[in-house]
């Protein structure tokens, strides 16, 4: 039992740090659950120094990055002028940038805003400025939930393995 549990903590955290990268799968918690999930095995005793504290510390980070996950966008995209329809336009299209590999994820949040700012109808410049902030926006909530993701990784092969 224990090692199935360790295999389905092994994937809960593989799962969440790729999921940092779709706004559709909440990464952090997942791989937080991960992390969780080690609680349950022999392969960490209650007593090993410093288990309860990580948790608790990357619950607070998992939690806080959470939520600025779904405020910094649209703080981006307001910043640089943006509306409701950006931010839509900037989420539609990192969606539909999957099907396109790295590079669709990248260039989709861009265009995704630059076409949900156009259907409103700004002018070029107002769009791409706008669309600038969304996409910056959803940069650092990706980095911010791939440095948290990163770091349940890291705690998880630190408190299986060694």
């Amino acid at each position: 039992m224990d090692l199935t549990f360790a295999i389905i903590g092994s994937l809960l955290v593989l799962i969440g740090f790729f999921g940092s990268i779709l706004p559709i799968i909440p990464g952090p918690p997942i791989s937080w659950a991960g992390l969780l999930m080690l609680k349950w095995t022999d392969y960490i005793n209650d007593n090993l120094p410093g288990y309860q504290n990580v948790l608790w510390i990357l619950l607070f980070f998992v939690i806080l990055v959470t939520i600025l996950d779904y405020l910094v966008p649209i703080m981006g995209t307001k910043k640089y002028g943006g509306s409701k329809r950006g931010v839509w336009g900037a989420t539609l299209g990192v969606v539909v940038g999957l099907f396109f590999g790295p590079l669709g994820i990248i260039l989709g949040p861009f265009l995704g805003a630059y076409l949900g700012e156009i259907s409103t109808g700004k002018k070029d410049h107002d769009a791409l400025r706008a669309a600038w902030g969304s996409f910056m926006g959803f940069l650092l909530g990706v980095g911010l939930k791939l440095m948290t993701c990163g770091a349940i990784l890291f705690f998880f092969i630190r408190f299986l393995f060694f």
